[in-house]
């Protein structure tokens, strides 16, 4: 559970200082808030850890995906690359701002692949979504060099992996923007919330206005008398979240560094089970190790090995039947079936395409994740926990 792991005195100081102003808002009263304006420090702070110009926080990464496209022009007739392994609220984004998510092969990262993206273009295709599933990086050099060739947008999903890097360069920073996600099971937690950042005044102001009724903020005038340019709805951080997220990223590299140390450990006792593949990391040293990966021979292989780590009380997750993670998995989305009886945005007219999402499409994906499990990583790893972990694999393993 990562941040949410560490939740202590440190956040109970910072949401404390909020509480005393008795505004949870993030704008206006400024005469009652005594200077105190969580969010906006840490934007401030989250920006500069990330080494980008802009950061914006908002009320969850769901909400970010919709703010960041939103801002990228993306919307009806439009189709967006996306990977079969993901969760499914990158799918719901794209679907959110009226265009269609084209569902597309992973390689051994587990991963967007970058040399499917040209087999799913169309004259559609306006923008891509990497995702860094599961705490590692996808292959960004060779993804950007295939989107620049196409003059496609980049929108990095970084939900999963947070503080992660790719030669000290932090994932979310290699697109055209990137999100992160502070849900409670992620790296850092704020409860719900998520974070938009991007290196463009351009863009950034555009998720500015949207994000809050269409309001420019400017200093000048007070709230509801600025200028408006868009149209816009409200995905506000409140004081709350902020005061959460600036304790929780000031344990972040405690928690990158512990996590790292303890996939280390289950690396090393998965490594001595016979057959065992791991998942290709593209710059180990910047594995933000939230999960560790690995892969059997076949399919049987994978869930009796499942199966033995259940016995012995040690979770694995076999994704290929996760409703929540792969694409051809999820009934609503094979049928079409958004939140409107019309069936918008698959039936607007002015989208041209025809999209389907069978497993015919990612047969790499059908494969990988047929024989493929994968494990949490923990930031606290308790003597009684560690072992039995270390028993359940040894066990597993005699299984097999």
């Amino acid at each position: 559970m990562a941040g949410a792991e560490l939740i202590g005195q440190e956040e109970i100081q910072e949401v404390m200082e909020v509480m005393e102003t008795g505004v949870l808002m993030r704008y206006e009263f400024h005469d009652q808030r005594k200077g105190i304006y969580k969010v906006a420090e840490f934007e401030k702070a989250f920006a500069g850890y990330l080494g980008s110009a802009h950061a914006l926080g908002v009320t969850s990464g769901s909400a970010a995906l919709k703010v960041a496209l939103t801002a990228l022009d993306v919307g009806p007739g439009d189709e967006v690359i996306v990977p079969a392994f993901d969760f499914i609220a990158t799918y719901e984004a794209v679907l959110e701002v009226g265009a269609i998510p084209v569902m597309t092969d992973i390689d051994d990262t587990f991963n967007l692949d970058p040399r499917a993206i040209e087999d799913r273009l169309s004259l559609a295709t306006k923008a891509v979504i990497p995702v860094h599933m599961c705490g590692a990086a996808a292959r960004m050099e060779e993804i950007l060099a295939v989107t620049r060739k196409h003059n496609l947008l980049v929108l990095e999903d970084n939900a999963q992996a947070c503080g992660g890097s790719i030669e000290g360069k932090k994932l979310g920073t290699f697109g055209d923007m990137g999100i992160m996600s502070f849900d409670f099971y992620k790296t850092i937690t704020t409860g719900e919330g998520g974070m938009i950042v991007t290196d463009s005044k351009h863009l950034y102001e555009r998720s500015d206005w949207y994000h809050d009724h269409g309001h420019d903020h400017n200093p000048a005038v007070g709230r509801a008398l600025e200028g408006r340019t868009i149209l816009g709805f409200n995905y506000r951080m409140n004081e709350l979240q902020g005061a959460l997220g600036l304790a929780q990223l000031r344990k972040l590299d405690f928690i990158l560094a512990e996590q790292r140390k303890h996939k280390a450990l289950l690396k090393d006792a998965l490594g001595r089970v016979p057959g065992i593949s791991f998942r290709h990391l593209v710059d180990p040293a910047g594995d933000a190790a939230t999960f560790i990966g690995f892969s059997f021979s076949g399919a049987p292989e994978a869930k009796r090995f499942q199966k033995a780590l259940a016995e012995q009380r040690v979770d694995a997750t076999y994704y290929k039947e996760n409703a929540w993670h792969y694409a051809p998995r999820w009934e609503h989305l094979i049928a079409g079936a958004t939140a409107n009886s019309k069936g918008y945005p698959f039936t607007n007219p002015i989208y041209k395409g025809a999209v389907d999402y069978s497993a015919d499409h990612v047969p790499y994906a059908d494969n990988l994740l047929g024989r493929s499990l994968f494990m949490a990583i923990p930031v606290k790893m308790s003597e009684e926990y560690r072992e039995t972990v270390l028993k359940g694999i040894e066990t597993a393993a005699k299984a097999m």
